[in-house]
């Protein structure tokens, strides 16, 4: 098994981290206090190829995998964890579920244009009444003449007052539960098609979350995505590379935290001493450090498996379980050694702790990747 990155791995890091040091770190509290969406960075990161790494060069993806991908993340979400979760939600689930699900002439309508930055994606699963319960869905997709007519409403969409094309799930069979949701393709502008609520968040502040409304929204046979009735399993499919992606993101957060802490504990004196010289936050600095490194193989090794073309959906989701909970609790460790400098905003390390939150959260909570991965175990005796 190998442990070390390539050469080009390497030079992807280094770009990437140059990249957030100079785009993205001199502005990551004024967007975070204005919940500003950062546009023009999102278009420098597309002309960098950030938008569709994991995609082919010929639907105009930089053709890297799941590993570059992980760095990618990583790294963003190690200065400005809003900006990696644009980014990943713009990947992995609107661009992703047009790569594995939609037809050729879907791919090359929409995919150079998602890969390229031209245009932002969304992913609209999440209902107020139905998440990770499919069955729960409202949304509904009535069958016209050479199309279909949309009904309802998503929350907690990703980009989506910012997107120039939403892939939305919606109940075309009632009575088939998970199998009776289908995906469709909505481009910004179509009638009927329209922003609800943007949301007031805790953390996350500059990533755009809210609704998006369906109100007689006409579509045509070729906006559906995929297999009529196999939306949701489709879901199922590209959510196991969303939890790589959060997993890393997660990674990414826990690292910038703990170099905060790092950098304090050498600057900060108590008692004449540097407060690094102190055990007790020798030991703190070392469980930190200690634990990301672990979820950060852990993501890796889910990373490898999916670039190999294996099933991952145990491996995903061990990732995004560990290295989440992991971050929750390294942020926390981070701010403790700040003091109560820790809970002012001149100090990355209170918007790490208020951001990091969202990673136990989004792509399926904490209980539900315990139930995916037991599932796995359970299924494989």
């Amino acid at each position: 098994m190998q442990f070390a990155f390539t050469e080009e791995q390497n030079e992807l890091r280094k770009l990437v981290r140059n990249f957030a040091t100079a785009e993205l770190a001199p502005h990551v509290l004024a967007w975070d206090e204005a919940q500003e969406f950062p546009l023009q960075a999102v278009k420098r990161a597309a002309s960098l190829g950030f938008l569709g790494i994991i995609f082919p060069e010929e639907y105009g993806g930089s053709g890297m995998g799941y590993i570059e991908y992980s760095i990618l993340i990583e790294e963003l979400a190690r200065v400005d964890p809003s900006f990696a979760l644009i980014v990943a939600a713009h990947n992995s689930l609107c661009s992703n579920h047009i790569y594995l699900a939609g037809s050729e002439e879907q791919k090359q309508r929409y995919l150079p244009k998602l890969a390229t930055g031209e245009w932002i994606g969304c992913w609209s699963l999440t209902e107020p009444e139905a998440g990770s319960d499919a069955g729960g869905t409202r949304t509904q997709a009535t069958k016209t003449p050479g199309g279909w007519l949309l009904n309802g409403a998503k929350t907690f969409t990703t980009n989506a007052h910012y997107a120039d094309l939403c892939v939305a799930m919606a109940a075309t069979d009632r009575t088939a539960s998970h199998h009776g949701i289908s995906a469709f393709l909505i481009e910004r502008g179509t009638p009927g098609y329209r922003l609800g609520k943007k949301e007031n968040k805790l953390g996350m502040r500059s990533s755009a979350t809210g609704e998006v409304i369906f109100e007689n929204c006409a579509l045509d046979d070729a906006q559906l995505l995929g297999v009529q009735g196999e939306g949701f399993i489709d879901a199922l499919r590209i959510l196991d590379g969303g939890r790589i992606s959060i997993a890393a993101l997660s990674v990414g957060i826990a690292q910038g935290a703990f170099e905060e802490a790092l950098k304090y504990s050498k600057q900060r004196k108590q008692f004449g001493r540097f407060i690094s010289e102190f055990q007790a936050i020798q030991h703190k600095l070392a469980d930190m450090a200690t634990k990301i490194e672990a979820a950060r193989l852990l993501t890796l090794q889910a990373a490898w498996n999916k670039d190999e073309g294996r099933t991952v959906t145990k491996q995903s989701a061990m990732a995004k379980l560990f290295a989440s909970e992991i971050a929750v609790e390294v942020c926390n460790e981070a701010l403790q050694v700040h003091g109560g400098y820790g809970f002012i905003k001149d100090y990355p390390v209170e918007k790490f702790y208020r951001d990091v939150k969202l990673m136990t959260i989004g792509e399926g909570t904490s209980e539900i990747q315990r139930m995916v991965i037991a599932r796995q175990l359970l299924k494989a005796q």
